[in-house]
């Protein structure tokens, strides 16, 4: 089977580039494009980090761009590299510069990209918005924008648009552009803070972001219905008839729609449960929570904690990352667990994978010889995956901090790896990371477990 299919793909590659050279009396090193990506047995893609693009949640890469583009990848019957990009402006370079065959990030259709460039794998239009706080102070026209200050990356797409807003109203904007480093997620995340008071962005990313931030609005629309989708090189028509085809699959239209929902409709951050707990207990699941503890010599409070922080004490709970029950167990760590779609959402057993990673965990921290210190490392871990602390760690022993501590240490770096000066440092493996989640994880979960310890004390 696999000696048939390699000889169909030579075959395949064979006709094309001979089609290719009849038709242009030479070999073009440009014309080979799909049969070429098939022959390096190499599909070579650029992306940016962001919520729906690319990220690393719990050590598993995910993104609604990437498993895309790798269900793409898979369906050529080849590898996957991904190249990360600061900026689109970078993305482009590379894709110009013949370094990546497709960039699987939205680009929004311009007239200048469409002439250089073939879109591909069209999105559902959008519009910009503009992202502020609710209230009786929101804005609502255009001309409320004079004398404010709206932050915008230089270069952007928002910047286009507000400069040419700006122009209609007399240049009473205040434009500030943002600092390189910082991404228009980042950007959403201040104005949900309130650091600064103004950002752009389109619709759809408005809308995720107040699942996360229920003081945003993204109400005001400040721009047309434009196209948008992935980018290849023009002279790349076989790369892109391919595209056309998977993206017609009726199982391409079916991945597509799931991980619609997946990243653009549910929440990362759910709703609570109302969850009926006993009288004088702490959850429904103390008796499992006492029982599985000492396993890991852990009080069964803190577990419980875990718990909470995790799913609410929804046994059903089934995360936007695909991570299920009490435990909020990833679907790679249940199965290496030996549980199944079904038997991951039975109390029990989730609660005791959950504690078999947990002391897995502990074994990778056992050099921390504080045991109440190296629970903090354990719940950071549990919450983003170990990758990410152990690049914090060798930060911290970079700069001469104590890498077995973790408020005002370990932590702190953590924090840092958002940072382009701290995350493209040679120490760190695992790339940038978003760390907010993670510290105010760790902190909820001690917080709540003081809770438990004092109700229990009473």
């Amino acid at each position: 089977m696999i000696f048939k299919r390699k000889l169909y793909l030579f075959l395949f590659i064979t006709l094309c580039l001979l089609s290719c050279n009849k038709k242009q009396g030479h070999k073009h090193p440009l014309c080979a494009d799909l049969p070429k990506i098939i022959q390096s047995d190499t599909l070579r893609v650029g992306t940016m980090y962001g919520s729906t693009s690319y990220f690393i949640f719990r050590d598993e890469v995910m993104g609604y761009d990437y498993e895309l583009v790798s269900l793409l990848a898979k369906h050529l019957h080849v590898k996957i590299k991904v190249s990360i990009a600061k900026n689109e402006e970078e993305l482009i370079k590379l894709l110009s510069e013949h370094k990546i065959d497709l960039v699987a990030y939205n680009l929004i259709e311009t007239k200048t990209l469409k002439k250089h460039f073939t879109f591909v794998f069209p999105q559902p239009y959008s519009y910009q918005v503009l992202i502020q706080n609710g209230g009786a102070k929101r804005i609502g026209e255009i001309k409320e924008l004079e004398g404010k200050t709206v932050v915008v990356k230089a270069n952007s797409i928002f910047h286009q648009r507000l400069q040419s807003i700006n122009d209609e109203i007399g240049g009473k904007i205040n434009i500030e552009l943002a600092a390189d480093s910082l991404t228009n997620e980042e950007l959403i995340d201040m104005v949900a803070n309130q650091k600064i008071q103004y950002t752009l962005t389109y619709r759809n990313t408005g809308l995720l972001y107040k699942s996360y931030h229920k003081n945003l609005d993204c109400h005001f629309q400040i721009g047309f219905n434009q196209r948008n989708g992935w980018l290849i090189n023009n002279n790349f028509p076989q790369l892109k008839q391919a595209i056309e085809d998977w993206a017609l699959n009726k199982n391409t239209e079916l991945y597509k729609q799931r991980l619609s929902a997946k990243y653009w409709q549910k929440s990362p951050y759910l709703s609570l449960r109302h969850i009926a707990i006993p009288k004088g207990a702490v959850s429904p699941y103390d008796h499992l929570f006492k029982k599985y503890a000492s396993l890991i010599d852990w009080d069964w409070r803190l577990l419980a904690a875990v718990a909470f922080q995790e799913s609410r004490f929804n046994k059903s709970e089934v995360s936007w990352a695909g991570a299920a029950g009490l435990m909020q167990l990833m679907p790679r760590t249940a199965a290496n667990f030996g549980l199944d779609r079904q038997t991951v959402f039975v109390p029990e057993m989730n609660i005791e994978a959950g504690v078999q990673y947990i002391k897995s965990l502990n074994l990778l921290f056992r050099k921390i010889e504080n045991k109440e210190e190296r629970i903090k490392f354990i719940l950071a871990s549990y919450n983003s995956g170990p990758s990410h602390v152990f690049d914090a760690i060798a930060l911290t022993k970079k700069y001469g901090k104590d890498p077995t501590i973790w408020f005002d240490n370990v932590a702190t770096y953590l924090e840092k790896e958002s940072d382009p000066k701290y995350y493209q440092d040679p120490v760190v493996k695992y790339g940038r990371f978003r760390s907010n989640e993670t510290l105010r994880y760790v902190e909820n979960t001690l917080e709540t477990f003081e809770k438990y310890q004092a109700k229990k004390s009473k």
